[in-house]
Order: C-alpha cells, then structure tokens, then sequence
C-alpha cells in the first residue's frame, strides 16, 4: 500500500500543484521513489537514524517529535515545524502521507491548503520570522516534552502545564513567581530546554502550578511562573478549556509568544498565537491511561 500511496501521491502533488509533499519516514524503505516525488518530498523523521537515512537519499527532512501521535498529529506537527523553519509559506498546498507510528505502512493521503489551517500562525509575509526570535529547534523540543508529558504524565499521574516560548522581554513583566524559581543562579547553557540532560527536570517541575517561561534560543528563564495577564481575543475561547488553557490564550494575545498547554484531564496538546488555538494533539487512544 506504501508504494502505490506515494506513486499517487507523485502524480496528486503535480495535478494540483502541491509545494510539498510531507511522507513519514516510519513507512519508507529503500524502494526507489516514484519519479518526481523527491524533489517536493520533506521526509518527517523521528530519529537520529531515520534523519541520516533520509538525507544519504538526497531528501530534505523535518525533524518532529519521537513520541507516538495520530495521523492527524502527525500532519500537524510537521506542519508547525516546517512553518517555523520558514518551509511553507502563505497559500502553499501540501500533500501529506501518514501512518500508524512504527508501522512501516502509509495509510493516510491528505491535500491541505496550508494558509487555511493555520492562518494564525503564519508570518505576514514571505521572508518574516512566524515568532521573531523563536528558533524552530526550539519549538519542535517544546512540543517533544509536552506530548511526552500528555501521553505519559509523570509517574504513572496526568500532568498539566504550560509553556511559554519567545518574546520574554513582554511576558516577563506579566508575570511572578509562585515558588522560587529553580532555574535562577544557572549559567544560561545549563538551563537551555535543547540539552538534553534537562528533560528529566523539566518534566518533574511540570508537576508544579504554574508556567514555563522560555527564551526564543531555549534558555529557560523560570518554572512555576503565574501569567497576570487577562486580555483574550474577541471570539473567545471554545468551552470546556480551564484557567491554563485562558493563560496561555491570554499570554499569546497580548504578547508575541507561543503558549503551549498540556492538559491534564485529556493529555491534549494546545498551541496558542495571537490569543488563539493554532492546533490541537491529540494523544493516540493506546497512550497512557484511558481518556
């Protein structure tokens, strides 16, 4: 099924003149890509190995994050990246293969207009930044521990939080603290969300009240952060989403950040720009507890 889904997918990106076309590497294998397809192809890949994979074959990659999604945050999340990374612009339309993680098997052929979507979370125009400052790197590990933490918790327990990523020298003023903040007396290079070996420690402080507060280059400013700000689009927010989710609403609205919010009822993942939702993951129904 893999092979005639990209064979298809070749000839749809030509037919409607698609910019990209996004294939999971999950389900790539060494077969020969139908011809056309490399040169619009980005190869999203989960690993070091996948990544390396793809490039020694000539194709451009996305890097996402390991854990298991659904399709559709599949999609969504290469999306997001390849938006910061300054890979789609306004009106492009993509082409998208998925599968069921670590299956080996594309079963999903999706064409979307991407400045339908996720109009809120484009740049004005071609060439500007999505979030000045914001290094896609960045986001792209924000987004890894916040699915981690929403289909894992911490410690068999769901946990809730929220980061908020970019534009600190506004944010910081509308915010202080609820418990001293761990990070502070850190060198910058210790406390930098890219480093690995912070992981652990980022995912035990998600347990405490509050937000992280995250520079656009990662360094981590503060844990356990209160968001004064109470300032919400027009439109509000959909019902159902609690006092996190109105914060980091709030923040994105008055500020030029990203709000990522982890909740803890549902393991969903939200972003927030400009005071509203951009996208929402999902975890796949066999992570963690039932919802």
């Amino acid at each position: 099924m893999s092979h005639a889904l990209l064979a298809h997918a070749a000839a749809l990106a030509s037919e409607v003149e698609a910019s990209a076309v996004f294939v999971y590497a999950d389900a790539l294998s060494g077969d020969e890509l139908p011809g056309g397809l490399a040169e619009r192809m980005l190869a999203v890949v989960r690993s070091d190995e996948q990544e390396k994979e793809a490039q020694e074959r000539g194709l451009r990659t996305i890097r996402v994050p390991s854990q298991l999604l659904t399709r559709m945050g599949q999609v969504k999340v290469a999306v997001l990246i390849a938006l910061a990374r300054g890979l789609l612009r306004p009106g492009d339309r993509i082409v998208c293969l998925a599968g069921i993680a670590n299956s080996g098997n594309l079963d999903m052929l999706l064409v979307t207009d991407v400045g339908k979507e996720f109009e809120v979370f484009l740049a004005p125009s071609a060439g500007e930044a999505i979030v000045p400052y914001l290094h896609p790197e960045v986001l792209s590990r924000v987004l890894e521990i916040a699915v981690a933490l929403g289909s894992e918790g911490r410690e068999g327990k769901p946990v809730g939080t929220l980061f908020v990523v970019g534009d600190t020298e506004k944010v910081l003023p509308l915010t202080h603290q609820m418990i001293l903040n761990p990070f502070h007396g850190y060198r910058e290079e210790e406390r930098n969300i890219l480093d690995h070996r912070l992981e652990e420690t980022v995912k035990e402080l998600a347990t405490v009240d509050g937000a992280f507060i995250i520079r656009g280059d990662g360094v981590i400013h503060s844990a356990g952060t209160y968001l004064k700000t109470s300032a919400f689009p027009e439109e509000g927010l959909p019902p159902g989403l609690g006092a996190r989710h109105q914060a980091a609403a709030g923040i994105s609205f008055v500020t030029d950040c990203i709000a990522v919010a982890v909740s803890q009822s549902t393991g969903t993942v939200t972003v927030f720009r400009n005071g509203k939702i951009v996208t929402a993951l999902e975890k796949p129904p066999s992570a963690g507890a039932p919802r």
